[in-house]
């Protein structure tokens, strides 16, 4: 018997003498633990409550992409994936990963949903328009130079932690007939840049961002307001000014603006 034969036949021996199966077919009988142990955090599923609900506050629709952090069992990208949306589950646990592609063949939307396993913070964000996560306040600080890089307009919904003093543009909690842990579901919309000096009809623009809120003058006349993605509000006196970011430019509706610096 040749040297290769042997070592299958005593593998074979191995499998049927102790039960033990090779890890590619253990991961179709995972099951994974609430509370285990990950890379980053550990393993606890967001209520399909609560999913439903970040995906609602998202307004997410067939032209988007979500892409979700953590994506654990994979059941809020399956869930926007049911809702004809494009997703992406990045995960780093193998096991979780595949447990998650199987989920979504069985529900029949393994088109739309993908699952990757991929260290969060080495992932491209970019393409989302939607980012969907369930992590530590600490993780989601060291992410948060990234997601306000994003293309202005993104939306970022987290499952309970927050981003310290980057105030929620929008805040749910769920009651307890619908959820009874883990119920409460943040939004932030990505804002444009507008910090800078800027050259309008009215006189020089003065702008200091802090985060979506600004605040200023409008030549000498206070201005305060926000910015919700590239859409810029703010009251200077009683005038209320509304407009789009686009770069270096604003323009409003009878009003534009030119960044100076």
């Amino acid at each position: 018997m040749s040297a290769l034969l042997k070592r299958l036949f005593l593998a074979l021996t191995i499998v049927f003498a102790t039960g033990v199966l090779p890890q590619a077919q253990a991961t179709d009988t995972y099951k994974p633990q609430v509370g285990q142990a990950g890379k980053d955090v550990v393993w606890v599923p967001s209520p399909q409550a609560l999913v439903d609900t970040m995906l609602d506050m998202a307004k997410v629709t067939p032209q988007d992409l979500v892409m979700d952090l953590g994506s654990g069992d994979g059941r809020t990208v399956i869930t926007a994936a049911k809702r004809g949306v494009r997703a992406i589950g990045v995960e780093y646990n193998p096991d979780m990963v595949a447990l998650s592609k199987n989920a979504a063949a069985a529900a029949g939307v393994s088109d739309r949903a993908t699952f990757v396993q991929a260290d969060l913070f080495k992932t491209d964000l970019s393409k989302a328009t939607v980012i969907t996560m369930f992590l530590l306040p600490t993780i989601n600080l060291q992410l948060r130079p990234t997601l306000l890089s994003l293309k202005p307009g993104t939306r970022v919904v987290s499952n309970t932690f927050h981003m310290d003093e980057w105030e929620p543009d929008a805040k749910t909690t769920l009651g307890p007939e619908g959820c009874t842990s883990w119920c409460t579901a943040m939004l932030w919309i990505i804002p444009a840049k507008a910090q800078g000096t800027w050259k309008t009809p009215q006189g020089n623009l003065t702008i200091t961002q802090t985060f979506q809120m600004i605040s200023g003058t409008l030549g000498s006349t206070p201005i305060k307001g926000k910015l919700t993605g590239d859409q810029i509000t703010f009251t200077a006196a009683s005038t209320q000014y509304t407009g789009r970011v686009n770069g270096d430019t604003i323009q409003g509706s009878n009003w534009t603006a030119s960044r100076i610096n």
